[in-house]
């Protein structure tokens, strides 16, 4: 079990099910400490589909925390640390040229970096938040998913 709190979390929060039950995360969790879990976008995530954009990470703090600004300090300095590390995994290990980063924080309410890598030969009119749309962008269901989070939980931190 992920969850390391001392606040309950919402059962009804996806992001707190997932850091409770890994199987929800393809592959399990690509890094986590006692702050923060790195995972790959799910299929079973809400509003998700078969095939997911191959290498979305997102990095949560463990604690429920809405936002940003609902973080301590030292969750801060954690999620900016994995997102830098993450986002050097998946240049060095997935292939990309770029990693986008962004909160958006509309459908679940626990804060989580969205990490969309870019990938060589991506059209310009796909560049950022359209990335995942491109017809040839990589896309796989839950066992690409974990062969990619293998590949870069191998890598190392």
């Amino acid at each position: 079990m992920l969850l390391m709190t001392n606040e309950p979390a919402p059962t009804d929060c996806f992001v707190c099910g997932k850091h409770r039950d890994e199987s929800l995360m393809p592959g399990g969790p690509v890094w986590h400490d006692e702050l923060v879990v790195v995972s790959h976008l799910s299929p079973r995530a809400p509003g998700g589909s078969a095939a997911v954009y191959l290498g979305h990470l997102l990095v949560e703090p463990r604690r429920h925390a809405p936002g940003l600004a609902d973080l301590t300090d030292a969750e801060a300095q954690r999620v900016g640390l994995w997102c830098t590390r993450a986002a050097r995994r998946l240049r060095e290990v997935g292939g990309a040229e770029h990693v986008y980063a962004a909160v958006i924080g509309d459908n679940v309410p626990h804060l989580h970096v969205h990490l969309l890598p870019r990938y060589p030969g991506t059209p310009r009119e796909y560049w950022w938040e359209r990335v995942d749309e491109w017809p040839d962008a990589p896309r796989g269901g839950e066992s690409e998913a974990a062969a990619l989070v293998a590949r870069l939980s191998a890598a190392g931190r």
